[in-house]
């Protein structure tokens, strides 16, 4: 069937290159030297071009599409939402929106009341700290150097590492150090020290910048872009106490991390806390239409009640997006997505990832959970010292070419496949990571 209509349109993968390199501007890129990869369709955990080359999917896209591709439910339910409504306005009531509001306060933890929908993870961290700004009524927000929160005015300058530079035009922006023992800012040599010198640094951050001028902690419950960098023991419990202890609300970034990706509903419950403000975007819809949103806590949502919200979107709460939602949540539960990221990312991905590590001394460190692993590569394990972009480049194009669609960032490979991968999958893919890292054991020193 796949291949029939392919023939019967005769599209080439020259031509839809050609028309993209015409026509479209693509993000974080010089324009002049892009060859981007083509894609024709996908299903499932593969994706295949217009001339029968596959790839299975090791990167979920941007860690999005977490039910995997063109999931029957999730069509049928937005195919039955475009023949009844496709756009109202968010002043409205909307059953699709109301529906999916619901299904994710069912899935939060107790004090959580309403959903704010945005239509991505940038908008939704936008609106969160706009919410504890006008909350608290002060005006700092605190972030992590190893973060990224979106490419909006706010949240790229949240944003820690090298892109919010050119981009520094909101105000208010403090940064610090989260932990990463692998890469140690305070010398420690344990999670323990790592953990109890991280809290002690943002400690004396937040003493210094003044408590009652900070609204805001803007963390990832794992840093993703930055590395996937799951936090120590007890980290996130020190946060949330220092939070308490100066009245400063706690927003929790799960963009990437939530919904399923980890092996539990959301990242921080796996560390016993419970934030002020969760945004949320990709898994909850898997990408499937743009949606995102901030889970607000019932203190702060009762503070709105009397107090006006300044902040809103057109398509907030878009019809297609809630339909997309409902439909992949509740599939989510009844074919028990989440359990299978747990237990295939836990148990067959991670051990697999680890045995190449043992095999392979280019990887320096694997680090994750669930279906949120990484792979840190390295020219020297002693001396850590990051591959360097020529050969990382060199093995993404040996991955794609031996069938595998990666996720390169910086001198890491984020192996983060849907988490409706099966197991036999994860073996396929591992197999082929296991040949293309063979070819390079030269850089190794």
């Amino acid at each position: 069937m796949k291949l029939a209509l392919q023939s019967e349109m005769a599209i080439t993968n020259d031509e839809v290159r050609q028309l993209d390199r015409s026509y479209v501007f693509h993000s974080w890129s010089m324009q002049g030297s892009l060859n981007p990869l083509v894609i024709a369709g996908a299903k499932g955990c593969e994706l295949w071009d217009y001339e029968g080359n596959s790839w299975l999917d090791f990167s979920s896209q941007l860690v999005n599409v977490n039910i995997g591709y063109q999931h029957p439910r999730v069509l049928a339910a937005m195919k039955a939402q475009l023949e009844t409504l496709t756009t109202i306005a968010p002043a409205t009531a909307n059953l699709a929106r109301g529906e999916a509001a619901k299904r994710i306060i069912s899935l939060a933890p107790e004090g959580f009341s309403k959903v704010f929908f945005t239509n991505a993870g940038a908008d939704a961290n936008e609106n969160a700290m706009r919410m504890a700004r006008l909350y608290t009524g002060r005006d700092k927000i605190f972030s992590a150097y190893r973060s990224y929160h979106g490419n909006t005015g706010s949240a790229i300058v949240a944003t820690g590492d090298w892109r919010r530079v050119p981009n520094e035009y909101a105000r208010g922006h403090i940064h610090f150090f989260n932990p990463y023992l692998y890469r140690s800012e305070f010398h420690a040599v344990s999670e323990q020290e790592e953990c109890e010198r991280a809290l002690a640094h943002l400690r004396r951050m937040i003493e210094c910048e003044g408590p009652s001028s900070v609204a805001a902690i803007l963390l990832e419950s794992i840093p993703g872009t930055a590395g996937i960098l799951v936090p120590p023991e007890g980290y996130m419990r020190g946060v949330r106490a220092l939070a308490d202890e100066f009245g400063i609300v706690l927003i929790l970034d799960e963009v990437m991390a939530g919904f399923g990706r980890t092996g539990s509903w959301f990242a921080f419950e796996q560390d016993g806390i419970v934030p002020d403000l969760i945004t949320f975007a990709k898994g909850v819809n898997a990408g499937y239409v743009p949606a995102g949103g901030v889970i607000i806590s019932e203190a702060i949502s009762r503070y709105f009640d009397d107090h006006f919200f300044a902040g809103g979107l057109t398509y907030s709460g878009h019809p297609m997006a809630m339909a997309a939602i409902v439909a992949t949540l509740d599939a989510m539960q009844e074919e028990k997505v989440v359990e299978n990221a747990a237990q295939v990312g836990d148990g067959v991905l991670r051990p697999g990832l680890e045995a190449l590590a043992a095999k392979h001394p280019l990887i320096g460190e694997v680090r994750g959970r669930g279906m949120f692993q990484a792979l840190e590569l390295v020219s020297d394990r002693q001396a850590k010292t990051p591959l360097a972009a020529a050969d990382m480049a060199a093995i993404k194009s040996a991955l794609i070419a031996a069938g595998i669609l990666p996720f390169v960032v910086e001198n890491r490979i984020h192996v983060v496949p849907p988490c409706t991968m099966t197991a036999s999958e994860v073996h396929t893919g591992l197999a082929m990571f296991d040949s293309v890292l063979g070819q390079f054991t030269g850089l190794v020193k």
